[in-house]
């Protein structure tokens, strides 16, 4: 399974700021062949509190808790190595919708963010901001796709209507 990135994380001890974990990431799970998704952290309220890690179930489909957020590392391979296949005029199969706000970075390969109309390929440096829509990722190039997102869980009711 690949390696995510060393998570550090910072604190206070005896007044002063300090390093308090520099280490690889450990809540690593690989949900389909080549779907890697670590949770790297999250919030369960806000404002958010700063001296509490609340682990969290590593799920494929994000459980942003009320009020909270989560910091997701997602490596999303090729479509054709996860068996996903897409035929035009019809929905992706890994159509979804979320209740939060997502902030998207595309770091490595290339990803089309696909909405029920209309679709955008993305490439790295990339920013989406997601607003919990219903939408799907397709990667139809060779190489696997890396994208940082944090998750802010949204009021649905406050959405704008056209």
């Amino acid at each position: 399974m690949n390696k995510i990135p060393r998570r550090i994380v910072t604190g206070i001890k005896n007044g002063k700021s300090v390093i308090i974990e520099d280490q690889q990431a450990e809540n690593v799970v690989e949900h389909l062949p080549g779907l890697i998704i670590s949770d790297i952290w999250n919030t369960q309220k806000m404002p958010a509190v700063l001296d509490v890690e609340t682990k969290i179930p590593n799920t494929a489909f994000p459980q942003t808790p009320k009020n909270g957020t989560y910091f997701r590392y997602v490596v999303i391979p090729p479509d054709k190595d996860l068996g996903v296949e897409f035929k035009a005029g019809e929905p992706h199969p890994m159509m979804h919708q979320t209740q939060t706000l997502d902030y998207i970075i595309i770091l490595s390969g290339e990803l089309y963010l696909i909405m029920e109309e209309g679709e955008t390929l993305l490439q790295p440096g990339d920013i989406v901001i997601q607003r919990g829509t219903n939408h799907a990722w397709s990667n139809r190039s060779e190489e696997p796709c890396i994208q940082l997102a944090v998750l802010i869980d949204a009021n649905q009711e406050s959405r704008l209507k056209d």
